[in-house]
Formats: structure tokens, sequence, C-alpha cells
């Protein structure tokens, strides 16, 4: 078999966060019944006119900002036009020749610990179409057109992927950034964001592109990390059994694993692209994008590297923290509170993460920053231990009381006394003598089993400085 190399660009779709449609007033809402959302204007009633909406505008220069375009104060709406069940209009209304951001770039790091520049050629406005529903219907399909008109923003780049690998890592970077400025929730399941992998494959050492394959409307990275490298070996046999490659657009199964051809050949010239006579060139003003860029908030990588030198987060911390940026949010709060990063950093990757496994997001978690930062001050100031601090973080989840009220109404409060803690102490090592000859004979490591059958038996109450030291004692008089 030859060897080839991978070229990849990328189309992704990103649905952008506002309360209405594109060109209507309609909202732009997900999971409502099918075609509530709908008005004259959406299903393209004769007579009916577009009108921009300004959120839309605002969001995709942000993103463009993100992805370091060129915005440009003058771009042009265009109609392409395709026929298709959920397209009432029989085009969609996009931008074409002169769209709003282009000439951007992003990197990513490879996987030899390389910065990689992905070049972005262009960011425009789209509206989306509506959506067919194939399932449960008898061999048939029915339309929902609630989706028909959300604004979309389309990132294409240039064929600069040379592996799946990176096409996966530039899909969460984009999909962290987007999340971060509230442009695009990013929810792929639902279909707010979906990629296109443009695949080709040329010998090693050329520059001329191969044979362009798009796979449509991927909806999840796995699946387009898959797509790529299937697509990559069905293009080297088809090769090597002396076939030609033709310029395709390809559906993905992904239960399958595999592609299927949609149709061959689908170029600009297909869609017969023309400026929108109903929309005027739309005008960026450079005062907007001065004040988009103002509102920026810090972005994901910044705010990672900031909290490595600002609270001495460990590498891998902070990229989990700063994946979402409520995360993000929630740590800086409860460690600016409780004086502690790196036990607010544990409470967060430890407790907080596994909770939240089972829970939406940190917006209907039970326990705010203030609330975890008392508890770890808790800890720090030996009011309570670790293994306490847990017991009461469970009932956290549940009551609203401070950890301070738990701690008191469940009689958790340290055992501090040195007679109590002495009393088990004599009474380990009566039930361990095994245990304690080894520790006599030189053996130190069987201490952690001694020191924790003592802390069981005090049900996690002793101080655990004062057990450590007592227990020491008792011990060394035995050497």
């Amino acid at each position: 078999m030859k060897e080839y190399e991978l070229v990849v660009g990328m189309e992704i779709h990103a649905q952008l966060l506002t309360k209405t449609k594109f060109f209507c007033s309609c909202p732009s809402r997900f999971g409502d019944a099918p075609n509530t959302n709908t008005c004259p204007v959406c299903l393209s009633h004769p007579g009916t006119l577009p009108v921009i909406n300004k959120a839309a505008i605002e969001k995709v220069i942000k993103a463009g900002v993100a992805f370091n375009c060129t915005i440009n104060p003058v771009s042009i709406f265009a109609r392409k036009n395709y026929f298709y069940p959920d397209l009432p209009k029989g085009y969609q209304i996009s931008q074409y020749e002169s769209p709003i951001c282009s000439d951007g770039y992003f990197e990513i790091l490879t996987k030899n610990g390389e910065m990689k520049k992905i070049r972005i050629r262009r960011i425009h406005l789209e509206e989306d179409a509506g959506k067919l529903m194939h399932e449960n219907f008898r061999n048939s399909s029915l339309v929902d057109l609630n989706r028909a008109g959300t604004p979309l923003m389309e990132m294409v780049t240039e064929p600069d992927f040379s592996s799946s690998d990176e096409v996966h890592d530039f899909l969460t970077q984009l999909r962290r950034i987007l999340r971060y400025l509230n442009v695009c929730d990013g929810n792929m399941e639902e279909g707010s964001l979906r990629c296109e992998p443009n695949i080709s494959i040329r010998p090693p050492g050329t520059s001329e592109l191969g044979v362009k394959v798009e796979l449509k409307n991927i909806n999840s990275f796995k699946a387009a990390k898959r797509g790529i490298e299937h697509e990559y070996r069905r293009q080297v046999l088809s090769l090597d059994m002396g076939e030609k490659l033709l310029q395709q657009t390809r559906g993905w199964d992904d239960n399958k694993g595999e592609s299927f051809l949609m149709r061959v050949k689908e170029d600009a010239h297909d869609y017969r692209y023309f400026p929108d006579p109903d929309l005027l060139p739309l005008k960026v003003p450079q005062s907007l994008t001065d004040t988009v860029k103002a509102s920026m908030e810090e972005l994901p990588e910044a705010r990672k590297r900031r909290l490595i030198n600002d609270f001495g987060l460990q590498e891998n911390d902070a990229d989990v923290i700063c994946s979402e940026k409520s995360y993000a949010a929630y740590f800086e709060e409860t460690a600016s509170q409780c004086g502690d990063s790196k036990m607010a950093a544990n409470w967060f990757m430890g407790e907080i993460l596994r909770v939240l496994k089972t829970e939406s997001d940190l917006a209907s978690f039970p326990i705010q920053p203030a609330r975890l930062a008392a508890l770890v001050r808790m800890i720090r100031n030996s009011s309570i231990s670790g293994t306490i601090a847990k017991k009461v973080f469970e009932i956290m989840l549940t009551k609203s009381d401070s950890p301070e009220n738990i701690v008191a109404d469940h009689g958790l409060s340290v055992i501090g006394d040195d007679s109590a803690i002495l009393q088990a102490v004599s009474e380990i090592i009566t039930e361990f003598p095994d245990q304690v000859s080894q520790y006599v004979s030189g053996k130190d490591k069987v201490f952690g089993f001694i020191i924790g059958q003592a802390m069981r038996k005090m049900k996690g109450k002793a101080d655990p400085a004062k057990l450590n030291q007592i227990m020491k004692n008792e011990l060394e008089k035995r050497r």
C-alpha cells in the first residue's frame, strides 16, 4: 500500500445564541413543539421581507475577533439556491464573495509539542434550514421548520490539518471559545454545532491538493475523527485499486463506522449565488467593532495561563477547570474566599466534578462557592478533618445550612482531647499487635495502616496532627 499524506480543511456551522431568528422575531429556541416557532417571514410567504438581527452581527464579530480575523466594513448577503423540503424559500440567505470576517488564524498544540497555525479563510453569516424528521414515520419524513431562519455562523478553514487528532483538538478549542463568549451553546447533540471535514490525500512532499471529499453534518468530535480516518483509508484503497477519485459529498454513518455517497461534484457555481435584492450591503462601523472588542470576555487559554500563574494550579487541573467558563468562575471565587487555592482545586477536581456527573451544570449545583470556601477554611483551621469534611459536604448537598451549623448539629467537631485520643491509640496498639511489631522492627510504611485504624475508631473526628503525634510517641516507646 502506497503512502499518502492526509489533508483536511474544515467547515464549521454554529447556531448563534440570539433570542430571535436572523430575519424575523420568532423565538430561536430548541425543543419546542414542531412548527410552533414560525411566521410568514421564516416560512417565506410571498411579499415578506427580511430584517437583520443586530445581535447576530455582534456575536459573529466576537467570534471573528477571537480568531484573529479582519472584520470587513462592508459585507454582502447572497442567495444560495438549492431545493430541499426543509428550505421554504428554495434558497438560503448566506454570504459568498464578501463575508463579514476573513483572513484569521488559530494556533493549536500538536502531538509533538509544537504550535501549529490553522488559517481561517472566512467566517460568514447565514440562516439555518429546517429539520427533516426521519424516524418512526413509516418510511416517510416530516418537516419541522422551527430551526428555519435561525442565525448561523459558518467558519471555513484553509486545508491546514494533517491528522484527525489536529482536527479533534481544534474543534475542542473552538467549542470552548464559542461557549466562553456566549456565541454558541455548543450542544452538538442538539445540532447547534456541526462540522464538515473536506478530506483529500496526496503523495508525500507534493503541494498540489488531491480530489476533495466532503463529509456532511457531523455532530460529535469523536465522529469527526473516525470519519476522517475512515475516509483516508477509503481513498487510499481506491487509488491502490486503480480507481479514479471523484469529488463527492458523502454522509457519515457513525453506527456502521463508514461513509456513503450522497452526490457527486458540487462547486459554488452549482448554487447560482447572487446578491440578495431584499438586503442592502451590511456596513459594520468601526465603532461597533471597537465596542464588541471592549466587551470581550477573557478567552479560555488566557484564563488557564492566569490561573496557573496566580493560583499555582497544575497544567492538567487548570485545563479541566477552564474547560467551562462556569467552572473557572466557581473555582476562582472559592479559592479567593478560602485562601487556599490548592485545596480549592482538589475539592473541585474531586468532589465537585463527581457530583456534576449527574447534574446539568453549576447553575443548579446546591453548594455555592462561599459555602465550599467555608468548609475548606474549617479543614485549614483544624475544626474538622478531611474525612469529616466529606461527610459534611454530602449533607450540604441536601441542606442549605452553613458547614459550621452542620458540624454543630451533627456532633462532627474534631476531638482534640489528649486523653480521648490516647485511649483510642492504646486500643489500636492492643488490637493490631502484628502491625505494631512490624513498625517497631523498622517497617515504617505500616504506620499509615495503624493511624488509619485509629482514625476509623474515632470515626474520623480525631485531630489528625495530635493523633499522629500521640501514636508515634506510643509506638516509639516500644522500640
